[in-house]
């Protein structure tokens, strides 16, 4: 069944996105192309298509530069004399603590185990008393304060009007919330005489 459907090949340059171009020839081409003669049987060569004349082969061989000059290698009565083949005598050396070895082994000898090992428990850092902590209380004086030097300095600068309803908002909130640790104390001191 595929093959009798019909097949349409599609060519360059159609499509939806491709719409043929007409195309423009120059008027010289015009004429060719409405004349209608023929292709010349004989055409001259081109000049990639010329020979040249073929140069006449030397007689010498000529090798690459590689491989005519002599080897690189060192022959070995060179390397011998340079030293190259004479090695490091090997000279062993300690590598841990004989004599603390030699306890340890009579140690378990003698005790039928290792001995622990003595760790040094390390000096107690003196802990220097951290700041003295502001009181939340202390800390919402200090923010209110600023907040009222930053709104004068914006007003002396000519743009309070531009600050004043954050600044004061802001203000508002840190006071509200003094409130609420005022109270809490209050309450706090309350029950601490009522148990008294």
């Amino acid at each position: 069944m595929a093959s009798q459907e019909r097949v349409e090949t599609v060519t360059k340059g159609t499509g939806f996105w491709r719409c043929p171009k007409p195309t423009t020839y120059t008027p010289g081409t015009c004429e060719l192309l409405r004349g209608g003669d023929t292709l010349p049987l004989q055409c001259n060569p081109t000049s990639s298509q010329r020979v040249l004349p073929s140069k006449q082969p030397s007689s010498a061989i000529y090798l690459p530069p590689i491989l005519a000059a002599r080897s690189h290698l060192r022959p070995a009565r060179r390397c011998q004399a340079n030293g190259a083949y004479s090695r490091e005598q090997f000279k062993p050396q300690a590598t841990r603590d004989l004599e603390k070895e030699k306890r340890r082994l009579q140690n378990i000898f003698a005790t039928g185990k290792e001995p622990e090992e003595r760790k040094r428990k390390p000096h107690p850092v003196r802990q220097e008393d951290p700041a003295p902590k502001l009181d939340r209380f202390e800390e919402l004086v200090k923010e209110i304060q600023e907040r009222k030097e930053f709104l004068a300095d914006m007003e002396a600068l000519g743009q309070g009007r531009q600050y004043r309803g954050i600044i004061l908002t802001e203000i508002s909130q840190k006071l509200q919330e003094m409130e609420d640790i005022d109270h809490r104390r209050s309450e706090d001191l309350r029950k601490a005489l009522a148990t008294t």
